[in-house]
């Protein structure tokens, strides 16, 4: 599934996470997760970052089921960092939430943003992309799918935090990256997202509409 205009590399990731997500669709729609992943890489892209920041945007969310179903270190270093490179992995093991914590003990939801957030602070600056990435595309859809219905509570019920939470944390992730001295372009765009979401009112019923 060669792509024009993406390096062998960048082409390769795109494959591999392929084949990993072939069964899977975004939450609450029949979209291929694929189309997470590659506008993730396009983000990335037009903000003109590197293979290795590309790669990692594109493999996040393989990382990320990997390390849910409680892969290990050893285990993702074979699967992820023999193919693509340690830093590759590297960076996406630094915004990808943990089941447990240093000591073993498994988190709690909350506790997993939590410590998310934490991390974020040793976290290198293209893994901080890819995190910024990840956000602007997840909550651009969030704010599609909700001008697309006129029934938006379906929208947030696909989400555990429910709205109040999702708005919550589209904003705290902006403002740790803020407050990390993460001023990059991508950014602008990142707050515009969150201040969209928490700023989202119901549409009027279809009869209140001139």
């Amino acid at each position: 599934m060669a792509l024009r205009g993406y390096s062998d590399r960048i082409n390769h990731a795109f494959a591999f996470a392929a084949k990993h997500h072939d069964q899977q669709v975004r939450k609450g729609t029949r979209f291929p997760y694929l189309t997470h992943p590659a506008n993730v890489a396009v983000i990335l892209t037009r903000y003109g970052q590197d293979d290795a920041t590309v790669v990692a945007g594109i493999l996040h969310d393989v990382v990320e089921d990997c390390v849910r179903d409680g892969m290990t270190r050893e285990s993702l270093e074979r699967r992820i960092g023999d193919k693509f490179g340690a830093e590759v992995l590297d960076t996406v093991l630094a915004v990808t939430q943990r089941r447990l914590d240093d000591d073993g003990v498994e988190l709690s939801s909350e506790d997993r943003k939590a410590d998310y957030l934490a991390r974020l602070q040793q976290a290198p600056e293209r893994a901080r992309w890819v995190c910024a990435a990840d956000k602007v595309h997840n909550g651009s859809s969030i704010l599609a799918d909700l001008r697309r219905t006129e029934y938006p509570e379906t929208v947030w019920a696909r989400f555990s935090a429910g709205r109040d939470g999702t708005v919550r944390w589209y904003r705290q992730v902006h403002d740790r990256l803020e407050e990390l001295g993460f001023r990059v372009p991508i950014m602008a765009e990142l707050r515009d997202v969150a201040q969209a979401l928490a700023e989202w009112t119901e549409p009027l019923p279809r009869e209140s509409r001139a």
